[in-house]
Parts: structure tokens; C-alpha cells; sequence
């Protein structure tokens, strides 16, 4: 088991790795720059913000760097290399590999990407276990229910809703949602940014809204792994010694039937913790959903950067957790 963690962690560093390449490629191909979105400023600011920041060195190699390291008669190996890689992408991952990721061009350098991070995080992080929470708690008793009564009025009444929460978008639910408190009830769910401080209730409609796909999801995934597993001769063993059914579905369906769920609520729980773009940005939650939105629409890159990997290693680890969590829901499986 440690032998299989240490290779999986690092595993890792590729997979940020190839992210990172594949991030900053699009990022660049992009038409702008950080100072487009501004008003028109003089070349020379404009040269001297570039200069400042980083952005007048080429994209990926430094061929005239290494080339006038030569001229000077520097035969070292390792300062041409360092020269050859004096560059906007190895500058930024050797920023990255000392715990760096750069200053945030929205605020010309006057805050860090890590500080934006530090701030927006915790209220994404909540709001998204909100979500997952009452995902979990909702999505897997229905998938229970309904496969424990198939063909039932409240199986086909579970299918239809988890088929209607998957279909429908969460932007498409959360403008829906602010309509109806607005004109129906008079009560308009967009907080001030002080209400999102601590666990308040302002949490709790955006919650609902971001957890309500992830939810039809694993309602209807409990129902495909329980009826699946109820079909198992171990299944009827049980039934045949005259185990009430509850036990049998406590004790012998779910928790073999919880493999597959385990399998995305891993990577749902990274994607809602990380944060909601759209419904973020929808209900104003001042976190990192939002400040990624903002980062794109004003190619910040160093932040887009940032939270692209953050979110990217985010993933990986809840990728690791889940398969290392299945040798402790089904002994008969190893990890090496």
C-alpha cells in the first residue's frame, strides 16, 4: 500500500506537468494581453509593465539568451541551460516548484496569486461541501428506495428526477431559482460579500443549486450498483437464512454497491470544492469560481495558471483517495 501511495503521488508531477503545458498554450493562443482590457496605455508603460512582470522574455526557450551567454565566452553547461530556459513558461514553473505562483496582473503585482487563493478558497470549499453534503444525503437514499421497490410509483418518481437533475444545467437552475425568491417571494438571494463569512444560510440556495446534478447523478448510480449487486448469489444466501431486508441491504448491498459511487463523488467533491464557475458567478460568491471567470476575461496569467493547477491537483488527489479507499470497502481488492 505505501509503495503503490509514493508512486501514485509521484505520478503527480507529470500530470501538473502536462496541465501546465497544455493551460498556458491555450492561454497564449488566446488573442489579448493583461493590459488589453484597459484603457489604451502608452507603449512605453505598457513596455515597462511587460518588463516588470516578465512578459517581454519569448514564450517557451530563450535561444538568444543562450546564444549571448556563449558570446561572452560562458561555456558552462548549466548557466547556457539556465539562459536556453530564461523564458515566461520555465520561469513560471521554477516560480511553481519554490512554492510561487507569481504576482496577480490584475493587481499590477500588488498581490500574489497565492494571497488571491488564501482568500477565495475557504468559500468555495464550503460551499462546495454544502453541496456534496446534501448530495450524498439525499442522492443515496433515493437510489436505495428505489431499487429496493423497482417498478414502483416512487421508483419511476426517482428515475424521472434523477434524469431531470442531470439534464437540466445548474446555470439554468440557478437563474430559475433567483427568479422565483425574487418576483414570487419578494426575497432576493444575493448576499453582501460580509454574508458569506463563517457557515451562514447564505450558503444554503447556491448549495442546493450547485449539488443538484452531482445528486441525480449518485441517485441514480446507488440504484443501478444496488439493484446490480442485489442479483448476486450472495445476496440470495443471505435472503435464504431468513436475514430481514434491511440487513441485507445495510450490511451485504451497500457497501459493495458503494464502489461506483465512490468512483465520482471523488472527483465531484474536487470539482465543487474548487468552485462553481457559472453559479458563482450567478449568486456573486466572492470565491475562486468567480475570481477565475474574472482572471480569464482579464488574461491574468499567472492567476489563470494558478488556479488551473490548484484545481488540477485537486483532482489527482481525490483520484488517489478514492482508489485507495476501495481496498477498504472490498477487501478483495488490492492496490500494488
Amino acid at each position: 500500500m505505501a509503495g503503490y501511495v509514493v508512486r501514485r503521488v509521484l505520478w503527480i508531477i507529470p500530470v501538473l506537468l502536462t496541465v501546465a503545458v497544455i493551460t498556458f498554450f491555450l492561454m497564449y493562443r488566446a488573442p489579448g494581453g493583461p493590459w488589453s482590457d484597459r484603457r489604451r496605455l502608452p507603449e512605453a508603460t505598457e513596455a515597462a509593465l511587460n518588463a516588470k512582470f516578465g512578459l517581454d522574455k519569448p514564450l517557451w526557450f530563450n535561444g538568444r539568451a543562450a546564444s549571448d551567454a556563449q558570446a561572452r565566452g560562458e561555456n558552462n553547461l548549466l548557466r547556457v541551460g539556465r539562459a536556453y530556459l530564461d523564458s515566461q513558461f520555465f520561469n513560471y514553473l521554477f516560480g511553481v516548484a519554490r512554492g510561487d505562483f507569481g504576482p496577480s496582473y490584475q493587481s499590477r503585482g500588488t498581490e500574489s496569486v497565492q494571497s488571491v487563493l488564501r482568500r477565495e478558497f475557504p468559500t468555495s470549499a464550503k460551499l462546495g461541501l454544502v453541496a456534496i453534503t446534501l448530495a450524498l444525503l439525499i442522492g443515496i437514499p433515493l437510489g436505495i428506495v428505489g431499487a429496493l421497490r423497482q417498478g414502483s410509483f416512487f421508483d419511476h418518481l426517482t428515475l424521472i428526477l434523477a434524469t431531470t437533475g442531470v439534464a437540466i444545467p445548474s446555470f439554468v437552475v440557478a437563474v430559475l431559482a433567483i427568479v422565483f425568491f425574487s418576483s414570487q417571494l419578494g426575497i432576493t438571494p444575493i448576499r453582501r460579500p460580509e454574508e458569506w463569512d463563517g457557515l451562514s444560510t447564505a450558503y444554503l440556495l447556491p448549495a442546493i443549486v450547485l449539488g443538484l446534478g452531482p445528486m441525480a447523478l449518485i441517485a441514480r448510480l446507488t440504484r443501478s450498483a444496488m439493484v446490480d449487486v442485489g442479483h448476486q448469489e450472495y445476496i440470495r444466501t443471505a435472503r435464504a437464512k431468513g436475514l430481514a431486508e434491511g440487513i441485507v441491504a445495510r450490511r451485504h448491498m451497500l457497501r459493495n454497491a458503494l464502489l461506483p459511487i465512490v468512483t465520482v463523488v471523488g472527483p465531484i467533491a474536487a470539482e465543487l470544492v474548487t468552485g462553481s464557475i457559472i453559479v458563482e458567478s450567478i449568486f456573486n460568491v466572492p470565491g475562486m469560481g468567480r475570481e477565475f471567470v474574472t482572471s480569464i476575461s482579464a488574461r491574468d496569467y499567472s492567476m489563470i495558471m494558478g488556479t488551473t493547477l490548484f484545481y488540477a491537483f485537486l483532482v489527482v488527489l481525490a483520484n488517489l483517495l478514492v482508489d485507495v479507499s476501495y481496498s477498504f470497502l472490498d477487501p478483495r481488492i488490492r492496490v500494488a
